[in-house]
């Protein structure tokens, strides 16, 4: 009992008073967004938004519902989403619309009438917070930084909710209409795969018409690529895969399926992650690639945290760390990757830790400073691949810790 007041006594001496731990704080949209980010023509952002420590959480008041965000990059991908399905809505509405319906064999009046019960998009809204990744579990990568310092050394040289329901269920198995789906997508700028189940009835609708009645779908140039791709932090190379708009989804499945196996991951666990809803056709693709160009011992370990997501948004919060990771990848040349709590890592040539951050704002609190002084750190180098922001104690406290903090262009 001595040792363990003792050892708590050091930490706490370690880290400061408890009076400097942070409590979350209010911001104002309008001071921290870009105006086309803040509102358009059929969305507004509300004033208030609040902080949980490392991401705020925003409100978005649309034409098609409301919309609560948590974290920047949600808050991109919905108004990108707004913006689409406002677009949607216009050509649905048109002669040439019209025209496709006539021409089609069979008009899925029935499956169209009514788009969705939830005028928000059918997104059902749980809890979230990125603390999640930053908590503490097992961890071996002390043993993956210690070898690759090592090696340096000795070297002579350097379940989403159901989507599409309606049209969808009528005539996504037609040949061929995939394709003309990908490529409404395509020229919208967005995931042919989103979550967002109104976005998803009304663009199998429009693709749909257009296909069916053997009409050339024109949209009109990407909407989601104006104001909305710059926002807090927010790294020029977050986006998503091209391909994504060349491959059917069976041909994802089967390139992703084969890029995991290259990796060395058993079959079985390849058979969980495709069995797992909450990670999306669009973000496990996104994944597999970084992870095939981010080659090298310990991705293993990085496949497990992604079979073990719950919710689609934690799988994206994931996807933003390893992209990255991959960004990185590009400049360091990692010799190896872990895991540190449920965040992936990279490893450099000289056994420095760099953990990725997609974060808004980070606040000093107990659950930072137990991140900051985990003790399968303590002895090594470890630097923070930071996007967006942290108070000033955060920065001190973490500066104190022996982290060094390296920040994204925004």
């Amino acid at each position: 009992m001595t040792r363990l007041l003792f050892s708590f006594a050091a930490l706490c001496l370690c880290l400061g008073p408890a009076s400097a731990f942070e409590t979350p704080a209010m911001f104002r949209a309008s001071e921290i967004l870009p105006a086309a980010l803040l509102a358009g023509p059929n969305h507004r952002v509300r004033e208030y938004a609040e902080g949980d420590g490392y991401l705020i959480h925003f409100t978005i008041d649309s034409d098609y519902g409301t919309y609560e965000c948590v974290g920047v990059s949600e808050l991109r991908r919905r108004v990108g989403e707004i913006q689409a399905i406002a677009k949607l809505v216009v050509v649905s509405r048109s002669d040439l619309f019209a025209e496709g319906l006539k021409k089609s064999v069979e008009t899925p009046i029935s499956a169209v009438k009514n788009i969705a019960d939830d005028p928000g998009g059918a997104i059902k809204r749980v809890p979230h917070s990125v603390g999640h990744f930053f908590s503490k579990v097992g961890s071996g990568i002390g043993n993956v930084a210690r070898k690759a310092g090592e090696k340096k050394s000795g070297e002579s040289s350097p379940n989403p909710e159901q989507v599409g329901r309606g049209v969808g269920r009528v005539i996504k198995n037609v040949a061929g209409f995939d394709k003309a789906k990908l490529a409404c997508a395509q020229q919208l700028g967005i995931d042919p795969y989103t979550d967002n189940a109104r976005l998803q009835e009304e663009m199998e609708k429009v693709a749909w018409a257009f296909f069916a009645g053997g009409l050339p779908l024109k949209i009109g140039v990407s909407v989601a690529s104006g104001g909305a791709s710059k926002a807090i932090g927010a790294a020029e190379f977050v986006g998503l895969p091209e391909d994504l708009y060349q491959l059917t989804a069976s041909d994802l499945d089967f390139q992703d399926r084969g890029a995991f196996k290259a990796m060395g991951v058993p079959d079985e666990k390849i058979d969980a992650l495709f069995a797992n809803e909450s990670v999306i056709r669009s973000v496990r693709h996104h994944m597999a690639g970084a992870l095939s160009e981010c080659n090298g011992a310990g991705r293993l370990e990085i496949v497990d945290q992604i079979v073990q997501c719950d919710t689609v948004w934690r799988a994206y919060f994931l996807n933003d760390a390893l992209q990255l990771l991959r960004w990185r990848h590009r400049t360091v040349g990692y010799q190896g990757f872990s895991v540190n709590g449920r965040l992936p890592v990279g490893i450099t040539s000289d056994g420095t830790v760099e953990v990725p951050a997609p974060v808004d704002y980070v606040i000093w609190s107990e659950e930072m400073a137990e991140f900051a002084t985990r003790a399968e750190l303590a002895s090594l180098k470890k630097r923070l691949i930071l996007q967006g922001n942290l108070s000033n104690e955060t920065s001190s406290q973490l500066t104190a810790a022996g982290w060094e903090i390296f920040r994204v262009p925004g």
